[in-house]
């Protein structure tokens, strides 16, 4: 699931799943805007059927966050 979720990112974002690590920042790093990280969730939920929080998202700043969240929501594919 983490392959997935790191290729989610990379196509998203117009990277390489190489590059990413989980201290990725995405807007320090990325250079990623909040309607592109929106998009990023709304592609995440579509994959696992899920819906996540506005307080979640808020927090969702690193790779990592986003591995974190999927999870602690304990989902599989």
């Amino acid at each position: 699931m983490k392959d997935r979720i790191l290729e989610i990112i990379a196509e998203q974002f117009h990277v390489n799943v190489e590059d990413l690590e989980e201290d990725t920042n995405f807007v320090d790093d990325l250079n990623v805007d909040s309607i592109e990280l929106l998009e990023l969730v709304m592609a995440i939920e579509d994959e696992f059927d899920i819906e996540l929080e506005d307080d979640v998202l808020e927090n969702i700043t690193t790779v990592g966050d986003v591995l974190d969240f999927i999870d602690e929501k304990n989902i599989h594919e």
